[in-house]
């Protein structure tokens, strides 16, 4: 009876670790935050009445409206200016698994144009930054005719602050008149925010 009694006791713990071990482990959340740049009394890039705070919030609204398997965050959802003290302060406490700050481009020449994708050299997070860019880079090669001017290295504030990888993605030249219809155009909007949606979904 002795002995029955303890092998009982000796099968309970392995019962129950058996039961704990079943239950199917959540998938980790990947967090992202999207930063919609400028705003508020900062413009950015302006041609005529158009301009770079109202393109980058529009593309950032439409990537947080679709589906996803992620959790998306706003540095901004309308007209608010932040400093970018305040932009990286928002994303070093949520410590998300990247940032992608949205920009548009201008030059002196209106024949410059395509896409540009930044990452700084100045941090940690380097090179998965640039591996991140990459891949983004190479997403936006199949969904997009644009010219893509490749991967970019660049000082930028937000880059070097924030304590996790970060990609400044330049989504074309608004002083180039193609540019502009596509970045203004609001199917053309919808296919860009679909391309980064997707791209972020599939991060793991």
């Amino acid at each position: 009876m002795k002995n029955t009694t303890k092998a009982f006791l000796f099968l309970i713990p392995i019962a129950s670790f058996l039961f704990i071990s079943s239950k199917p482990l959540e998938p980790k959340k990947i967090n992202i935050v999207i930063d919609a740049s400028h705003g508020g009394n900062d413009y950015g890039v302006i041609s005529n009445s158009i301009t770079e705070k109202q393109i980058v919030e529009q593309v950032t609204n439409k990537i947080k409206s679709l589906n996803s398997n992620v959790v998306i965050h706003l540095t901004r959802s309308d007209d608010t200016f932040l400093s970018y003290e305040e932009r990286t302060d928002f994303i070093n406490k949520l410590k998300p698994d990247l940032v992608l700050s949205l920009h548009v481009n201008s030059s002196l020449n209106n024949k410059t144009s395509g896409l540009e994708f930044y990452v700084a050299k100045e941090t940690e997070f380097f090179e998965k930054s640039n591996e991140i860019a990459q891949r983004l880079h190479d997403k936006f090669s199949k969904d997009t005719n644009l010219k893509l001017s490749g991967i970019k290295t660049g000082p930028f504030y937000i880059l070097k602050r924030s304590e996790v990888p970060a990609v400044i993605v330049e989504l074309g030249y608004l002083t180039n008149e193609n540019d502009k219809k596509y970045l203004i155009d609001d199917k053309e909007q919808n296919k860009i925010a679909k391309s980064i949606s997707e791209f972020i979904s599939e991060m793991k």
